[in-house]
């Protein structure tokens, strides 16, 4: 019944406006599918995927002019590709060392290779086994970034490990996807003569960016920034006319657009930019990946099945091993190792659209009966599944595996970790997380004369931890061998800042365990957290947003309206402020990738 409700609908619409009710259809479907997955905490992006499967030709073939969705679908890649262009910021591989540069480059070596052979083992033609290559080796930015930064673990040493090699990966998927656009090309005139005029023009397109970055877009910005309209119109003009340029110069479009959005990464309106071009990159990007779910060829699942399982196996197992082994031999512990690894065990977004640009007209390496699509669409869905479970249990599933990969500490000396101790089990405070609240905790207690330890995930606190002589260990509280070295059945106090149930919870079971005699302080966000945690045995529990309003509140009541008071308060909350800002707190990694 609902089939025929649909047909009907689609037999009037078509008679109005085929283009509109096409697009209608897509974005009706789509909404209605990432809410069913949202609320069943999935990853969105599947959810575009089954849509377009859904309502197309192996589905109720709701969609009559697929001409016109492709074309959409190549226009949310070219804004997929700005906005990555945009946020692109080369200064945070230099912030997290050689692992990003030469360990990522090395993993994405390692995965091409082995992925090329286990698809020629797999029956596949070299052409194909070169795309399977180019799927595997590439992690998704998009989900890994939204996963991370729902867990408040995007400032954590495997964090930025986990971003540099994201970063790479996507340097080497634009490199891609411009060797693939000039394939034709280079098997008929041969590699050095096309490489040549490739590099020529990327050259001169990038040279042109980078002229207009500093001399013309500083100036031009400034004045239509004065207009949220005119911002809006002038980055979106920027995004046409590279693509435009390189399109005459015989390249991709979305190369062009990933141009020019590096050309105004580094406006101070970089920011609102990406805010406002979200909303249209949502849109296309939409129509996108509902086009390829319009391509999974249904028929085809019978010869797909054993592919996909194996590479699921490959992505989900094989691929973690390599980068923990990969970072091991930088010198990191196993549990940064492994944590990084299993975050990285997906597919990209990027393997989609190389793909689609294999079965496009202008490049024709896959035919449209080939199978990779269909495998690239499903290898993708099934992957960002279990990462984001991975991801959300990682800790778990650390703790439950790490005593069978010890040989990981043999591969590395684990001197990239950082920590200062003057002496082990004699700590007065043991204060767990020093960002935010714990900062003003940390100067009364030295103001107390008390011997204190630091604990926190954010390696750049700990640094300028360590040039203030404070003794402090870079590590997650969710580690209890930790809290196991630091013997706190002799400490005073446990304090923790962090304001996860399940972290305390561990403190307040470990404390009780060692029948610690200390007084325990823990955090809550919550009310009810805060009532289980004194359950557990908590002997306070902080709830910052209370401790906030009690001081404003205090402050009102002390100052009163006296100006001259509050002018000091000023001065001495700026000054503090920027004391924070120094020692690495609020830093401008931590909200350029949580503004997305």
């Amino acid at each position: 019944m609902a089939i025929e409700i649909l047909n009907l609908l689609v037999s009037s619409a078509h008679g109005i406006d085929p283009i509109f009710f096409d697009i209608g259809i897509i974005i009706v479907f789509a909404t209605l599918i990432a809410f069913t997955l949202r609320v069943l905490k999935q990853p969105i992006i599947p959810a575009y995927v089954l849509a377009g499967l859904l309502i197309g030709p192996y589905g109720l073939s709701l969609i009559s002019n697929q001409d016109v969705i492709t074309t959409f679908s190549e226009l949310g890649i070219a804004f997929l590709l700005f906005v990555v262009g945009i946020e692109m910021d080369f200064k945070r591989l230099r912030s997290i060392g050689l692992i990003s540069g030469i360990g990522g480059t090395i993993q994405i070596f390692i995965l091409a290779v082995t992925g090329w052979i286990i698809a020629v083992l797999l029956g596949f033609s070299a052409i194909e086994a070169t795309y399977i290559a180019m799927i595997v080796s590439f992690s998704s930015t998009m989900l890994v970034i939204k996963l991370l930064a729902d867990k408040n673990e995007l400032d954590t040493l495997h964090g930025r490990i986990i971003i540099g090699f994201l970063l790479v990966e996507d340097v080497f998927a634009i490199l891609s996807l411009l060797f693939l656009s000039n394939f034709n090309n280079i098997a008929t005139s041969g590699v050095l003569p096309v490489v040549l005029i490739m590099l020529i023009e990327i050259s001169i397109m990038i040279l042109f960016a980078v002229v207009l970055s500093r001399f013309v877009f500083p100036y031009v910005f400034k004045m239509a920034a004065r207009s949220q309209e005119i911002l809006f119109l002038f980055a979106i003009t920027v995004c046409f006319v590279f693509a435009f340029l390189t399109n005459l110069l015989g390249l991709s479009i979305a190369i062009g657009a990933f141009i020019g959005g590096l050309s105004i990464a580094n406006l101070p309106y970089n920011y609102e930019i990406v805010g406002k071009i979200k909303s249209l990159r949502i849109f296309f990007t939409t129509i996108f990946f509902a086009a390829l779910g319009m391509r999974l060829n249904v028929s085809a699942l019978g010869k797909v099945i054993i592919p996909l399982i194996i590479l699921v196996l490959f992505i989900s197992l094989l691929k973690p091993l390599i980068t923990s082994l990969i970072c091991s031999f930088f010198g990191y512990k196993k549990r940064t190792s492994i944590l990084t690894s299993m975050s990285l065990a997906q597919t990209s977004e990027f393997s989609l659209i190389i793909v689609a640009l294999g079965i496009s007209p202008a490049i024709g390496h896959l035919s449209q009966d080939s199978i990779i699509p269909s495998l690239a669409i499903l290898l993708s869905v099934v992957t960002m599944v279990i990462t984001s479970y991975t991801i959300k249990f990682d800790t778990s599933i650390y703790d439950r595996i790490k005593e069978k990969l010890n040989f990981l500490d043999r591969f590395g000396s684990g001197n990239r970790e950082i920590e200062m101790l003057s002496g082990e089990g004699d700590h007065d405070v043991i204060m767990i997380g020093y960002d935010r609240i714990g900062f003003n905790v940390l100067r009364t207690l030295q103001k107390m004369k008390k011997k204190i330890v630091v604990i926190d995930f954010n390696p750049e606190v700990v640094r300028n931890l360590l040039h203030e002589r404070i003794d402090c260990i870079y590590g997650d509280v969710s580690d209890t061998e930790i809290l196991k070295r630091l013997n706190i059945k002799n400490a005073e106090m446990i304090i923790s800042t962090v304001p996860d149930l399940h972290d305390n919870l561990l403190i307040l079971e470990l404390a009780k365990k060692q029948s610690s005699k200390a007084a325990i302080f823990v955090t809550a966000s919550k009310v009810d957290d805060a009532l289980e945690l004194y359950e557990h045995g908590a002997d306070y529990v902080i709830l910052p947003h209370f401790l906030g309003g009690h001081h404003v509140s205090v402050m009102l009541e002390e100052e009163s309206i006296d100006l001259n008071k509050m002018l000091k308060k000023k001065l001495e909350h700026i000054k503090e402020l920027e004391h924070r800002k120094n020692i690495g707190h609020e830093h401008p990694l931590h909200h350029r990738l949580h503004h997305d």
